[in-house]
């Protein structure tokens, strides 16, 4: 099975950074993220046997939902300097392993992933798995597509699909935007409809559909919930742009390269010691050598 694996390197650097005690390498340098960030992928390349990777990343420019609404993640603190100093060498960790990185001017990873996961849909890509800790990528799961969500630290976490993402949110995945168009979303600063929380907002969407429904309904919703969503009908459009992945940035993904990625080889012991990891050097060596002995199995499968 072609199976890629899509890994929100922001979120799973930020968790790893939060999850691990201090890590400094022998010249006193933070390393404790890319640690946990190395961990993490060989327990994704164990538990999931992907056949592709690839990692993508926001970047430092505002995006465009700064542009749609001012205050969007404005009460987000300055990331760490201890984190931020990690990721470069996170990235080179990943070029040595043949893992391609990816990112967009404008854009949040999620919409990277967003766009190579719908583009991978088209490429033979039988299965999609996002891994991130990042819940509003919960919006992309589909018959294909699945994500791997860490719910404690680093050592343990949850395939979600959509019977999950259900029994989660109470509404299936395509209709999260909606979702955050009414209730809004704290971590992002975007408010949503003031009065109306997440009870309220799923039986809405169980009984409208969607926001637009919703609004092209108001005459048949009583009092006082309709004065409430009259006044809010601004915040909550605005909201659902807010709250939507887009999946169409323009990206040209080379989808046979993202299988040609080898953990182990010695170019990566070299960055292993520069940056000051031991123990890691024999894990990776360890995984790689069940991988290449996975793929002479199912080689073996497919000659009968």
């Amino acid at each position: 099975m072609r199976k890629l694996i899509l890994i929100d390197g922001n979120a799973i650097l930020h968790r790893a950074f939060h999850a691990l005690p201090p890590l400094t390498s022998k010249s006193g340098e933070p390393i404790n993220a890319v640690y946990g960030f190395v961990s993490m992928l060989l327990r994704i390349i164990t538990d999931l046997k992907p056949t592709h990777i690839a990692v993508a990343f926001d970047r430092k420019e505002p995006t465009f939902r700064h542009v749609v609404f001012e205050k969007y993640q404005s009460q987000r603190p300055i990331m760490h300097e201890d984190l931020s100093s990690q990721f470069e060498k996170t990235k080179e960790v990943l070029l040595t392993m043949g893992i391609s990185a990816y990112s967009e001017a404008g854009y949040e990873a999620d919409d990277v992933i967003g766009t190579i996961a719908k583009q991978a849909t088209k490429h033979n890509i039988e299965e999609v798995i996002v891994v991130t800790g990042d819940r509003d990528i919960l919006q992309l799961v589909t018959n294909k597509v699945k994500v791997y969500l860490p719910i404690k630290g680093l050592s343990e976490s949850k395939l979600m699909g959509i019977d999950e993402v259900k029994e989660k949110i109470g509404v299936t995945p395509d209709l999260i935007p909606d979702y955050k168009a009414l209730v809004g979303d704290p971590s992002d600063n975007y408010p949503g409809v003031p009065g109306i929380g997440p009870k309220t907002a799923v039986n809405l969407l169980r009984e409208y559909k969607s926001v637009n429904d919703i609004y092209k309904n108001l005459k048949h919703i009583p009092e006082p919930l309709r004065m409430k969503l009259q006044k809010g009908r601004d915040s909550a459009l605005m909201s659902h742009k807010l709250a939507t992945i887009v999946t169409s940035i323009s990206l040209k993904i080379d989808f046979d390269n993202l299988a040609n990625w080898k953990i182990y080889n010695p170019e990566i012991e070299s960055v292993f010691s520069k940056i000051g990891f031991k123990t890691l050097k024999e894990r990776v060596k360890k995984v790689s050598h069940e991988v290449e002995e996975r793929k002479v199995k199912e080689n073996q499968k497919s000659l009968f």
